[in-house]
């Protein structure tokens, strides 16, 4: 008897648990959705792989079953998830003022607790400039040689094989290109090879958060931990042989960790430094990887991108703007006076089909006085005469 009372008693907490899990209280109206598991949450069927370029199938069967907006429950975490665009839109503009750039602990864990991403503010400002002096539009104009050079090199090489594994090679590609850039590293002539320790990272960087030895989340972990005492290493290397001139990321580093007012910290440096290898391994590589996929699938666009026109030196170019802005492909009925094919559009600047002021460093600098004039006008025009 006594057992069956434990038992029931047992069932009845797990029944009352459940149902606050399921139905937690809010002050307003939560969006459709389902929490899942206590604790738990819906964390396994999140982390469940996508082999498809589709929505994954976890965010997609709650879109059609909830809608664009559901909440759920990842990593202990009560989440609300959005798929719609003018939400999304409106969460980045409101960054610092109604909501903030949050990651959950394991993914600290992974890109390091102290990643740009963390950050907030004016210390998240600080980091960007300092990544834009090394991927600003000057320091890409001096790097176009160098990557043109190491793309035709392994293009050649790759064409005198019989197969190549395109994922892994542009992945290396890039990773040649940026790893010399941000501390010079040079995979040919390195003892590290700092490549392996990515791919054991990512692999297990969408995984269920289990560290325990064999998982690929301890993997992850592990080869981070290899990349970031690597790292370390050769930060003690510039500090004690500093170089003349800036010629990497690093140097830059160094110097700011150097000047007198700084805010930078070594820990920052570090994580910023892995951050920034990561992603150029990761994602470039895959884009180039699927436009590969998808231009042999697709010949006419190859076609497409294969036209071009030789430009004498000397010859003069007519930018004949009224042509674009009357262009029946792009807009329907274009002598037709519409507003309404403009509604959602964003013209705050000059885009491929609207330069009614210009564009580039040749934008009209009096474009903003002119559309106050015009608007000052209407609005004078519209509610007082007819």
């Amino acid at each position: 008897m006594l057992s069956l009372g434990i038992y029931i008693i047992g069932s009845l907490v797990v029944i009352v648990i459940l149902h606050y899990w399921r139905n937690l209280k809010s002050n307003g109206k939560l969006p459709p959705g389902s929490m899942g598991w206590p604790l738990l949450g819906e964390t396994i069927p999140f982390f469940a792989p996508n082999t498809s370029l589709d929505i994954s199938p976890f965010v997609k069967e709650r879109m059609q079953r909830y809608g664009p907006i559901f909440r759920t429950s990842l990593v202990g975490h009560p989440i609300i998830v959005s798929t719609d665009p003018d939400f999304n839109y409106f969460i980045f503009q409101q960054e610092g003022k109604l909501f903030q750039s949050w990651y959950p602990h394991t993914f600290a864990e992974i890109m390091g607790r102290q990643n740009v991403g963390s950050f907030h503010g004016f210390m998240y400002k600080y980091l960007k400039n300092m990544v834009l002096n090394l991927f600003g539009p000057e320091s890409l104009r001096k790097m176009l040689p160098e990557v043109e050079k190491t793309t035709n090199n392994n293009l050649k090489r790759w064409s005198k094989q019989k197969s190549v594994e395109m994922k892994e090679a542009t992945a290396k590609m890039i990773f040649d290109i940026t790893g010399k850039k941000l501390i010079s590293y040079d995979s040919e002539n390195s003892t590290e090879n700092v490549c392996e320790n990515f791919v054991a990272f990512v692999k297990g960087l969408i995984s269920f958060p289990i560290y325990f030895p064999g998982t690929a989340y301890y993997k992850c972990l592990q080869g981070r931990k290899k990349t970031m005492k690597m790292l370390k290493r050769m930060l003690e290397e510039r500090k004690s042989q500093p170089r003349k001139e800036q010629s990497d990321f690093f140097d830059y580093v160094l110097e700011e960790l150097q000047s007198k007012d700084t805010i930078l910290t070594e820990a920052i440096a570090l994580d910023l430094m892995f951050v920034l290898l990561f992603v150029s391994f990761e994602t470039t590589s895959w884009a180039i990887t699927l436009a590969i996929k998808f231009l042999h699938q697709h010949p006419q666009a190859l076609k497409e991108l294969k036209v071009r026109y030789t430009i004498p030196a000397g010859w003069a170019i007519m930018v004949y703007s009224q042509a674009v802005h009357l262009n029946p492909t792009k807009y329907e009925d274009p002598l037709q006076f519409n507003p309404w094919r403009w509604k959602g559009i964003e013209l705050n600047g000059a885009t491929r089909n609207f330069m009614a002021f210009g564009g580039g460093i040749r934008y009209c600098i009096g474009a903003d006085f002119a559309k106050v004039q015009m608007a000052v006008f209407l609005h004078c025009f519209v509610t007082k005469y007819k």
